[in-house]
């Protein structure tokens, strides 16, 4: 358990080294932001100043070496537009990104589990069908197609919610519903997937001939062994979401990590995209540590195969 637990945790270590050098490779070829920081009637002058002051001047190689080591002490720089320091800005979106995430894990996870047990046990009826063209259009319509829908019905033909940013919990209805969506409808398919496999095996049948109500059977003993591929998929759902979430938020002018990325990228502020995208991929990386761990824990043949 030790051997695999070092070999998954020296793959994200190295994971991270290589978004690390991407991101930052990325961002400069982006383009120079004194062009956007200076006047139109800026000397050569006073580019050089703001260039050398920035730290732009030094070699990539240089410039690569400096922000990884500034990295190693904690420190994700400042802001090139604000001067603030980055983690300033990271800490004021996180908490919106993290907020619209577990409400769309929740939403989908509410809505895709009783479906899909339910279009498990009336395999073939109206309702089958109904929830697999349900998890069809689900996973086919674009996300942000589907939000501006939302926001032209719900928002100005009907008036009934907001149509952006964040406030009360009828805000976040409709960014939430269209981030959870996709994700409910492959839920759906999951649980539905599982429990068939499930519904199919030997002590289920046994629970049958036993007379345990037919309640007894799908919800405690059939979900409850079908619930383990649903609930990692879930938890992998969450850690996708948190960095996913860039679409739904600039649709919803939600005040997210992601949407910050986006505006950081327009500025070339290259401090905020290098920090943003860092955290979100450790947030992700950690969570796929985290199932793998947990996959290991409960089937001993993931953990023999990956040492």
């Amino acid at each position: 358990m030790v051997r695999f637990l070092v070999g998954r945790v020296l793959q994200t270590v190295l994971s991270m080294l290589v978004v690390i050098s991407i991101v930052f490779v990325l961002t400069r070829l982006s383009g120079n932001p004194i062009h956007l920081l200076l006047d139109v009637n800026a000397t050569e002058r006073d580019q050089e100043i703001l260039t050398r002051y920035l730290g732009l001047d030094q070699p990539l190689p240089v410039q690569y070496a400096i922000y990884v080591k500034n990295l190693a002490r904690g420190d994700l720089g400042q802001s090139i537009l604000s001067r603030r320091p980055v983690a300033e800005h990271i800490w004021e979106r996180l908490p919106a990104t993290v907020e619209l995430g577990f409400v769309a894990m929740f939403l989908s996870v509410l809505i895709g589990v009783p479906l899909g047990v339910y279009s498990a046990v009336r395999r073939g009826g109206i309702m089958d069908g109904a929830a697999r063209v349900f998890a069809v259009l689900g996973q086919s319509m674009p996300t942000f197609w589907l939000g501006l829908m939302l926001i032209l019905f719900f928002g100005v033909v009907l008036g009934l919610l907001p149509a952006g940013g964040r406030g009360g919990l009828e805000h976040l209805i409709l960014p939430a519903f269209t981030l959870g969506y996709f994700t409910s409808a492959a839920i759906l398919r999951l649980t539905r997937s599982a429990m068939l496999e499930v519904l199919g095996s030997d002590y289920i049948k046994f629970a049958r001939l036993k007379g345990l109500h037919e309640q007894v059977v799908l919800w405690k003993h059939g979900l409850k062994n079908a619930l383990l591929p649903v609930v990692t998929f879930a938890v992998m759902l969450f850690v996708q979401f948190l960095g996913g979430a860039v679409v739904t938020e600039t649709v919803f002018a939600w005040p997210g990590l992601g949407r910050l990325i986006l505006e950081s990228i327009t500025t070339r502020d290259y401090p905020i995209v290098q920090a943003g995208v860092l955290v979100l991929s450790a947030l992700y990386l950690t969570g796929n540590l985290f199932v793998d761990v947990l996959y290991s824990y409960l089937n001993p043949r993931i953990r023999r195969a990956g040492a």
